[in-house]
């Protein structure tokens, strides 16, 4: 089954294919397979592109479209390419109360971005996130996997030098 998924979808590789397809015989419905699915392809190639997308919603047995519009949902799906470092900067009521305005300014200042974009190195993506669930301790932000609470101005740039030396 897996060589004939090879020869009918070039775009994607063996490893994703197998991947797919365990993700898909977890479900009676495959359509429920589709986010696991976006995300094996997003651990493989960083960000979802709309070729793969057609290929990907065949496999699954939906339309591109629909494939597409779950891909557009999820905040923690990437449509366009993004950089090593992935920031998410809580932009929720108590973070901004707490200080995210100062926070964000900070990191503009830093790495020359605004939300939504990544750096010309490729370095860091800054993306807003609603919630990163420690309102007790904010304003907070994660790079990657890791949680940083109680974030003051003067030491973002201590954070961000940790992953300075990061790259693709």
């Amino acid at each position: 089954m897996e060589n004939s998924y090879l020869k009918r979808f070039k775009k994607l590789t063996k490893e994703e294919i197998t991947e797919i397809i365990i993700e898909k015989n977890n479900y009676k419905n495959s359509k429920a397979a589709s986010i696991g699915a976006l995300k094996i392809i997003q651990k493989y190639r960083g960000w979802i592109s709309d070729n793969i997308i057609n290929d990907l919603a065949k496999i699954i047995g939906i339309t591109p479209t629909e494939l597409d519009s779950i891909a557009t949902f999820y905040n923690l799906i990437y449509r366009q390419p993004v950089g090593t470092n992935i920031i998410l900067l809580c932009d929720s009521i108590t973070c901004y109360i707490n200080g995210y305005e100062f926070i964000y300014k900070q990191l503009k200042f830093l790495l020359g971005i605004s939300i939504g974009e990544t750096t010309k190195d490729k370095r860091y993506t800054l993306l807003p996130i609603c919630c990163l669930g420690n309102c007790d301790k904010a304003p907070n932000m994660m790079i990657n996997n890791e949680l940083y609470s109680k974030l003051i101005k003067k030491n973002i740039s201590n954070i961000l030098e940790i992953y300075k030396n990061d790259c693709k």
